[in-house]
């Protein structure tokens, strides 16, 4: 039986219009004077903190905690502007599917798994009335790297429940091949949704559990009961 859920954010439960990526431009060229630096940057299913490092090891700045922490700051700055100028939406099935989960006889702890740093992911859930869904998470300020997040959310699911958690029990929902890549890493099986950039083939090609178009068209009750 699943204990633990482990939702994405961008792709997954939103989309936010780009807001992520265009308060990402917005960093690099108002705090590091790097104008179209990001056009050729891949995002999806990246963390925030990685593609940080990147543009800076690409454009030759020091990845040093305080210039990360400067473009961090900054791009919450710009990403709370936007998630407010641009046009987002809550994901299809969404909505239901977190109400089908809570309504379980037994319901397992609903969580977030995230390359958004925290603040950023609470900014982009509370855009949308999401926020308050969620009792536990593991983001980017965890770790850098999207494994290690998700092996950081499944202690964390285990220190909530207070007994060991097989990867058994943990579903991770996702919507791109780095979502499906962590879930194995902890041993937990992903629901793959084509609701981001990739299609339902793409992401079966990295063999999920589970793919579908959305979250409208796979049945939770049964996939909790294991």
């Amino acid at each position: 039986m699943i204990r633990l859920v482990l939702f994405d954010i961008d792709g997954t439960l939103i989309a936010s219009g780009g807001a992520g990526v265009r308060a990402f431009a917005a960093a690099a060229e108002h705090a590091f004077a790097l104008p179209g630096a990001t056009r050729q940057m891949t995002f999806a299913g990246r963390t925030d903190v990685s593609l940080v490092r990147e543009l800076f090891l690409s454009q030759g700045i020091e990845p040093s905690a305080q210039n990360i922490t400067l473009f961090l700051t900054t791009y919450l700055h710009w990403l709370e502007r936007y998630l407010h100028e641009l046009p987002g939406r809550v994901l299809p099935g969404v909505s239901e599917a977190l109400a089908t989960i809570r309504a379980l006889p037994e319901p397992p702890v609903i969580s977030l798994l995230t390359g958004n740093v925290r603040r950023g992911a609470e900014l982009k859930l509370r855009r949308y009335g999401l926020w308050e869904e969620f009792v536990l998470g593991a983001f980017a300020d965890d770790h850098e790297d999207r494994n290690q997040i998700a092996a950081i959310a499944h202690q964390r699911g285990a220190e909530h429940l207070g007994r060991p958690l097989a990867g058994s029990e943990i579903l991770v929902i996702g919507d791109t091949p780095h979502d499906i890549t962590c879930a194995r890493h902890i041993g937990a099986p992903c629901l793959a949704v084509a609701t981001g950039g990739f299609t339902v083939d793409q992401l079966r090609a990295h063999d999920p559990a589970w793919a579908v178009e959305n979250l409208h068209q796979i049945d939770l009750p049964t996939v909790c009961r294991g």
